[in-house]
């Protein structure tokens, strides 16, 4: 038998050196290093490369029992830009997939403990991993499995035994498949965070705090610990936009949202809900702290002087707060409309204040 106008028996020293050595999961070098974090945290297939960029590389896992074919693929493979990695039967793919998330799976059709219709099957059930290209390997003999492995979810396939030049050009549109995946991902990404972010201060926006707000008021519901949403307005904006123009009005805004940023903890969320209006969601700060945690903040905004068309202006900003505590089940949207309601006591009572709506205290 030929294998690329080549005799299998020329592949045989190497095939010899390489059972003696390698385990069958084991993964081979290819002249490249690991190029990524393990690939399961990233957003998208493989990485964020765009679509121009000729220095790729891309992961692939080969599966299949017999050490022969693995070995063919390995040479076929060893002069392009692939990192490799080898299993011998299903389970040991799928450990290495879930390990790996490799870009492309080339697998036989026969495998020791399951089929290669199965192991498709199982690769496009994880909804949350990146695409990845499958090219199922059978015999001629076997053609009919074809339908059923692209039916399972493989994108292509190859009979054995497979011609190098077929397999190399076969490999390369599952290569253009996964680049047009990555773009389209990273599109999608960029996509979503614009719309959940608000584009003058790179803050996140109603819709992002209120998805963050709800998720941790189940939590605070059921594990007890407080919850507040504090909402800030810029005193007297109006004003500055009316004597020193709107591009001064935006730097107020961005000023007051990157003091915002600054002082919110990893575990809370800030973000602008629209005009001169911000929101503050801060969890496990118990209520004697509460007013002071906010007024900390309004007073270092109030102790900043802004050059406005040579004259030193000093803004300030008023804030009213409202909380659950002790497993209380309260919506955002009702905390939201007590906060704004304590917001509008501050303003009547002269700016430049934070009021606050305390939750009942448990007998």
């Amino acid at each position: 038998m030929e294998f690329g106008g080549q005799s299998v028996a020329s592949f045989a020293p190497a095939i010899a050196g390489y059972a003696i050595r390698t385990p069958t999961s084991a993964r081979v070098a290819i002249n490249v290093s690991r190029y990524l974090d393990p690939i399961r945290r990233a957003p998208f297939p493989c990485g964020d490369w765009p679509m121009n960029q000729t220095n790729r590389t891309y992961e692939v896992l080969v599966v299949d029992d017999s050490p022969v074919y693995r070995k063919l693929v390995e040479q076929v493979l060893a002069s392009e830009a692939y990192s490799l990695l080898f299993a011998g039967d299903g389970a040991q793919a799928m450990k290495l997939y879930e390990e790996h998330s490799p870009c492309l799976v080339i697998t036989d059709w026969m495998l020791p403990d399951f089929s290669g219709f199965e192991l498709c099957q199982r690769i496009r059930s994880d909804a949350t991993r990146p695409y990845t290209y499958i090219i199922v390997m059978t015999s001629n003999t076997e053609k009919c499995n074809v339908v059923k492995g692209l039916q399972a979810g493989a994108d292509d396939y190859l009979t054995k035994p497979f011609d190098s030049g077929e397999m190399v050009a076969r490999i390369g549109v599952g290569r253009r498949i996964i680049d047009l995946n990555r773009e389209l991902a990273a599109k999608s990404q960029r996509l979503e965070e614009a719309a959940r972010t608000d584009p003058l201060t790179g803050l996140p926006n109603r819709r992002a705090i209120e998805e963050w707000a709800s998720k941790q008021l189940r939590g605070a519901t059921r594990h007890g610990f407080p919850l507040w949403v504090a909402v800030g307005d810029i005193d007297s904006f109006k004003t500055i936009n009316d004597s020193f123009g709107h591009d001064a009005g935006d730097i107020v805004l961005k000023t007051f949202a990157d003091l915002l940023r600054k002082n919110t903890r990893a575990s809370d969320i800030c973000g602008r809900l629209g005009g001169d209006e911000f929101l503050l969601v801060l969890t496990h700060v118990e209520r004697a702290h509460v007013q002071a945690t906010v007024n900390r903040f309004r007073e270092q905004f109030a102790s900043l002087s802004f050059p406005l068309q040579g004259q030193s202006v000093r803004v300030t900003a008023s804030f009213g707060v409202a909380g659950v505590e002790n497993k209380d089940v309260e919506g955002f949207g009702s905390l939201l409309r007590k906060a704004d309601q304590m917001l509008y006591e501050a303003k009547r009572a002269g700016r430049n204040l934070v009021c606050l709506s305390l939750p009942p205290s448990l007998p």
